[in-house]
């Protein structure tokens, strides 16, 4: 009985040890990250607004997604070892860290926004940590004996990473299927030990995920609903054909701000921008909004005006977040080359 008690009590102080160190972040960015600026008042021109202050708290999510596309990038000649998950957790804190306290200038974060952030990034820590401790004890041996060369289910975990990273880039994770790369793992599965092992450990992971995904698409669908797929915004310098002969994109009134249009929004939006701003386009308006965020990448390790900048894995060069007026948008993109910046992603709202 006194081993089984000393086993409980290493059981419950590992599991108070885990709680810890997944709440202090939480902890860190609500008492240290606190902004002083006061927002400036705006004339909405949009019919339809979104809270301005999301197109800073939308980092939280595709940082994430870069995460996995970083992650997807390493083992496709790499190893999952090869993955710095630390660098990964540290890059999502530190981030919203800073978000928070710039989003001061633009307003308050309502509960659900902060909830939200918190939660994927509590979800997001848990599992970089889960997947460190495996890959760098058990997943590392298997390299091991499976030798230098990648085994048939090492090259199909990658391109299976590469097609999720691909997936989040449009639509929530938690519409993946992930049942589906479980069974493609079991199907492909030689008698290879590290094909075994990759067909259990993933197989795993990923009806885990799954597991989650219907709790998460459950809880969506019952409280805030799932979030607009739409979104608004005021643009002069093109004729309305450049604008209605687009899918997905329609011309919503003529004003005297200018074409008020309605846009697909996540990353087919980013394509539609920075094709607009190169034929001349200037944007007025973003769903009532007068500041958006966009990332990114280029080969220095800061860039003048950036809010941070964070090294990519496995690409080898560096992703910026920077805050811009929406009125300069077009005029900033159609300068990214010249400043040796390649544009990632716009977040709207």
């Amino acid at each position: 009985m006194r081993a089984l008690g000393r086993v409980i009590r290493r059981i419950l102080q590992a599991l108070l040890i885990l709680v810890v160190v997944l709440a202090s972040p939480v902890v860190y960015v609500e008492t240290m990250c606190r902004g002083s600026a006061t927002p400036a008042s705006s004339t909405p021109l949009s019919a339809e607004t979104r809270p301005e202050i999301r197109t800073l708290l939308t980092y939280p999510e595709w940082h994430i997604v870069h995460a996995y596309d970083d992650y997807a990038q390493v083992i496709r000649d790499g190893d999952p070892h090869d993955f710095s998950y630390f660098r990964a957790i540290f890059g999502y804190w530190s981030s919203l860290c800073t978000l928070t306290t710039e989003a001061a200038a633009l307003g308050e974060i309502d509960g659900g926004t902060r909830q939200l952030v918190y939660v994927i990034g509590v979800s997001f820590t848990f599992e970089m940590l889960m997947k460190a401790a495996y890959e760098e004890t058990i997943g590392r041996v298997a390299t091991i004996i499976r030798g230098p060369q990648h085994a048939r289910l090492d090259n199909l975990s990658a391109q299976q990473a590469a097609e999720y990273a691909a997936f989040l880039q449009q639509v929530p994770w938690y519409r993946y299927d992930f049942r589906g790369d479980a069974a493609a793992l079991n199907q492909v599965a030689t008698d290879a030990f590290r094909d075994q092992e990759r067909a259990f450990s993933l197989g795993l992971e990923h009806l885990a995920r799954a597991a989650y995904a219907g709790v998460i698409t459950n809880a969506v669908a019952a409280t805030t609903g799932f979030d607009d797929l739409t979104l608004q915004m005021v643009v002069i310098g093109l004729p309305e054909e450049a604008f209605t002969n687009v899918d997905g994109v329609s011309l919503i009134a003529q004003t005297d701000a200018g074409l008020e249009i309605e846009t697909p929004r996540y990353r087919e939006l980013t394509g539609l921008l920075a094709t607009w701003a190169d034929q001349g386009a200037e944007f007025i308006d973003m769903a009532g909004n007068d500041q958006i965020m966009f990332t990114a990448t280029s080969d220095a390790a800061t860039q003048p005006g950036a809010l941070a900048s964070l090294a990519r894995q496995g690409y080898g060069d560096t992703r910026h977040l920077f805050l811009v007026p929406v009125r300069e948008l077009a005029t900033v993109l159609r300068t990214l080359d010249a400043r040796g910046l390649r544009l990632e992603h716009i977040h709207d709202y």
